[in-house]
């Protein structure tokens, strides 16, 4: 991923250093209104890059969702993607990128997904099953993820409970988080990105594995004819018991 080279500081937030040389990438998926722009600006050392626009009439009853106070109060919806960034080290970046929720919005996913190192799926509890197609699509991808479930104040859902109804692998993450804090945000983007590594760890332990196995396989594997040396002498295919010393 190519790295935007900033050599100057803006009231926006600090200028990417110019050591930078490594970029990693994370998206922030989930259905409308479980707030993804929120934790991306919470979040941001910048002031994030939004593509906010307000609801209309026309779109006033599809982007509403009846009976969950809040939500029929949102004027606005982003219509693109957000995006933030955060500075790891010296040498490293992590690019933050905040999906649309509303499924009129969802092929732009397509793209977002595209050099992603791992995502944040999150959820409100109340209303999980908005969160199923972003599971499948990261899933049809082959893209890590673990599950944040946003604090909107609903009832409360035993852990077991919120893992049947995503139906989540029990190596996948959950975590609970409140997206206007920071620090909460940022304890969910570590719990990313320990679970990449672990999951990185773990392929090269099974590749070191794979290895080792291979070539104990072939290193215990029966000579066939004309492998071994001891089959032939080479002079005309004869038997190797007539070289001895005492023959002849």
């Amino acid at each position: 991923m190519a790295v935007p080279s900033l050599t100057q500081r803006s009231s926006d937030g600090p200028a990417l250093a110019s050591t930078v040389n490594n970029a990693l990438k994370i998206v922030i998926v989930g259905g409308f209104g479980v707030g993804k722009t929120t934790m991306v600006r919470s979040v941001s050392e910048i002031r994030p890059l939004n593509t906010e626009e307000t609801i209309s009439r026309a779109s006033a009853d599809i982007d509403a969702i009846a009976g969950l106070d809040g939500l029929r109060r949102k004027n606005s919806t982003t219509v693109a993607f957000d995006f933030g960034r955060i500075s790891l080290d010296e040498k490293s970046v992590l690019y933050l990128f905040g999906a649309p929720g509303q499924e009129r919005f969802w092929f732009l996913w397509e793209r977002l997904f595209s050099g992603t190192l791992g995502a944040v799926v999150l959820v409100d509890t109340r209303r999980l099953s908005d969160s199923w197609y972003a599971l499948d699509r990261l899933e049809h991808h082959g893209t890590p993820f673990i599950v944040a479930c946003n604090d909107f104040g609903g009832p409360f859902h035993a852990v077991d409970q919120i893992r049947a109804a995503l139906a989540l692998a029990p190596d996948v993450p959950l975590v609970e988080c409140d997206a206007r804090d920071r620090s909460s945000s940022k304890y969910v983007l570590i719990t990313l990105i320990e679970y990449l590594y672990e999951l990185a760890s773990k392929r090269a332990v099974d590749q070191a594995r794979a290895q080792e196995d291979g070539a104990q396989e072939n290193g215990d594997r029966v000579p066939e004819d004309g492998d071994g040396p001891d089959r032939h002498d080479g002079r005309g295919g004869q038997d190797e018991r007539g070289d001895g010393p005492g023959d002849g």
